[in-house]
Parts: C-alpha cells; sequence; structure tokens
C-alpha cells in the first residue's frame, strides 16, 4: 500500500456543490499532506501510535476537514466548506 488521499464517505457527498476552484484547491493541498504524512511516518502500515487528530485545513476560497490515518497510509477528506 502507498500513500493517498480519498473523500470519505464518498466524492460525491462530500465534494457536493462545491464550486470547481475550490475542489482543485482541496485536491492540490490534500496532495501535500499526503507527502508530508509519507515523509513523516515512512512505514505506516506499521505504526503503533495513534492516529493525529483531525482537522481544518484553510485553502483559497474555504475549508476542509481531514484525518491523517497512518495504518491506512491514507489522508480521508470528510468535509468541504466554501465562503
Amino acid at each position: 500500500m502507498s500513500w493517498a488521499w480519498e473523500y470519505e464517505p464518498s466524492e460525491d457527498q462530500v465534494v457536493g456543490g462545491a464550486p470547481p476552484a475550490l475542489v482543485a484547491e482541496v485536491e492540490k493541498k490534500a496532495d501535500e499532506l499526503v507527502r508530508a504524512a509519507a515523509a513523516l511516518y515512512l512505514d505506516g502500515t506499521v505504526y503503533q501510535g495513534p492516529s493525529p487528530r483531525g482537522e481544518n485545513v484553510l485553502v483559497p476560497g474555504g475549508m476542509f476537514f481531514c484525518q491523517v490515518v497512518p495504518r491506512h497510509e491514507r489522508v480521508y477528506v470528510f468535509q468541504i466548506t466554501g465562503w
């Protein structure tokens, strides 16, 4: 398994009617978070500690809520909020 990000529970439910420009910013930032997590948790599948807390991440035009789960080697994006 290798590090990646995904929408949880599904892209349709998380993205909803968010503007395409906001979704592009969210996905760009999610890619950055994946690279950072992969560097921090070199082999996440054997990680034994607690998963980091979920966090709100600001992007141009809004924010999103996500959580890094090292044992899954995933960054899950749960909600997108635009303004």
